[in-house]
């Protein structure tokens, strides 16, 4: 096999390939490209997937035009985002993977698949979600220490009932902390603080990609639901600093 030269040329049945990767532009033009969010965010769609490949995806073979949200780092944030942009578009979530990321701290990363008929509707789904998941990472904190992250839906839909059994229409409440036993004092404090039922609980050897997580999603009344998500947030952020350094949030704070 022969060494290929920086900034070589490659041709290789009548395409050109470029080695040097620097010059490739950091500004996408593909079609596939639609766009990226903060926690390492990409979002794409494939107008027409080759058909051997939809077979192996084991997502049906109803839609051909597939919109894909992956991150690094965080879960509910984004699929909560995904959520809110199948309510807007005429698409449907096909499947949802939390792989063992946060580029190697205590949590999930993500990967979500969606379809629809028409590629223009699937492109606008990705670009809501987008959107959303710049909003929604200001409930996402991380520190040398660990992490913590919250989300809130007045009204959960079709991603929120797959992904966590959320009740249709009914608010959805979500807090994770990491290390494990900061979420689990959480969760405590805020099935203390209202009225709320517990429709998934997550631990390292439950539910998860054994991550360093206890997780709680929680259903009910819709002031409730926020309330305990609040004095979460309140528990966990008082725990994660007192291991010794603040954490960082790659948002604004929105609840």
């Amino acid at each position: 096999m022969r060494n290929y030269l920086i900034g070589e040329k490659v041709k290789f049945e009548g395409k050109i390939y470029m080695v040097d990767v620097h010059s490739i532009s950091t500004h996408c033009t593909r079609t596939e490209f639609v766009g990226t969010a903060v926690l390492d965010t990409i979002g794409l769609v494939i107008s027409g997937i080759d058909e051997t490949l939809l077979e192996k995806m084991n997502v049906g073979k109803k839609y051909r035009a597939l919109g894909l949200l992956s991150s690094r780092t965080g879960a509910a944030g984004q699929l909560t985002a995904m959520d809110d942009a199948l309510k807007a578009t005429n698409t449907e979530l096909l499947s949802f993977d939390l792989p063992r990321d946060t580029k190697g701290w205590g949590g999930h990363g993500n990967y979500i698949v969606i379809g629809g008929h028409d590629v223009s509707d699937v492109r606008h789904a990705i670009e809501v979600a987008l959107e959303l998941t710049n909003r929604n990472a200001g409930e996402v904190y991380i520190s040398e220490s660990g992490h913590l992250e919250f989300a809130y839906s007045a009204s959960a839909g079709e991603v929120l009932v797959k992904a966590f059994g959320a009740k249709p229409g009914q608010a959805f409440g979500f807090f994770a902390g990491s290390p494990a036993a900061i979420g689990l004092v959480m969760s405590d404090h805020a099935m203390k603080a209202a009225d709320v039922e517990i429709i998934s609980y997550m631990t390292p050897s439950i539910g998860t990609s054994h991550s360093n997580e206890v997780i709680l999603a929680i259903s009910g009344d819709a002031s409730a639901v926020k309330a305990a998500v609040l004095e979460a947030r309140q528990v966990g952020l008082e725990l994660l600093i007192a291991m010794g350094t603040y954490p960082e949030i790659p948002g604004t704070p929105y609840l």
